[in-house]
């Protein structure tokens, strides 16, 4: 067990891009568990703000130059990587010029959402286990973090269920509380997130084609849930009262041991 492959799926981690308490989790975390002898390994998106010269990050030639679909487009995918100071922890960064090149994170300078950030989080998702698959190394856990990552549970019980990198996948996903207001526009939505194996009931979670929508299908696709306390307001416990079936911990987000205890567990049942 103590050679066990984490995957760790995040918006941002922290020193690269801190906008939500996502970035410190990140941070801390996968550290923590390198230290316990795991083989951790960092995905996050290359946003604009992350400035590449003064955090050292390189294009990894060999696993870039492919594309995702994201709808009717085949979007190109360039990997870049860097380590985590202080932790010799391998990040890499997920970049595209159309969805990540811009100088703010997840709205504009006036604060308005970006409409196509459902478009930005679907070739992130796909993007990453495509990456992975690449590197050719498998994850025991495929550690997802907050409404970016939600549909990677989904891929992984689906389309990549059965593939030689992912077929003893495990997914834990996070949920942390950072809702928004947008409404994504629902026609379209289904078939942009679609692949291989997947049919509309699946997606039926994502009907309201909002925050809460891409929140109940990370939490209905993954082995495991994860909400910390501080969380667990009457907004999350709606979402767990509609998915009675699925199992949900509660987990402080500086609780160490009780991650390694819950990764230890799922990747031995």
């Amino acid at each position: 067990m103590s050679k066990l492959r984490i995957l760790y799926v995040a918006s941002e981690v922290d020193p690269f891009l801190a906008v939500t308490p996502v970035a410190d989790f990140i941070r801390k975390l996968p550290s923590a568990m390198k230290n316990k002898g795991f083989d951790i390994r960092i995905l996050v998106p290359r946003f604009g703000l992350i400035n590449e010269r003064k955090n050292r990050l390189h294009e990894v030639v060999r696993l870039s130059g492919f594309t995702v679909p994201v709808g009717d487009a085949d979007m190109p995918v360039t990997i870049k990587v860097a380590s985590l100071p202080l932790a010799t922890l391998q990040v890499y960064f997920i970049d595209n010029e159309d969805y990540f090149q811009r100088k703010y994170v997840f709205t504009d300078k006036d604060g308005k959402f970006y409409d196509d950030n459902d478009d930005r989080a679907i070739f992130f998702c796909k993007g990453a286990l495509e990456t992975v698959k690449k590197l050719g190394w498998s994850p025991d856990i495929v550690h997802c973090t907050d409404w970016m990552t939600a549909l990677i549970p989904l891929y992984l019980k689906t389309t990549y269920k059965d593939d030689v990198i992912f077929k003893d996948s495990k997914s834990v996903f996070s949920v942390f509380d950072n809702d928004f207001a947008h409404k994504f526009e629902l026609e379209g939505l289904y078939d942009k997130v679609r692949i291989p194996n997947i049919d509309d009931d699946m997606l039926l979670a994502l009907s309201t084609a909002d925050y809460d929508g891409f929140i109940k299908i990370g939490i209905e696709y993954s082995d495991l849930t994860i909400i910390p306390t501080e969380v667990a307001t009457e907004k999350f416990n709606t979402i767990i009262d509609v998915l009675p079936d699925k199992k949900f911990e509660y987990v402080s987000e500086t609780n160490t041991d009780g991650f390694y205890d819950l990764y230890t567990a799922l990747a031995g049942a």
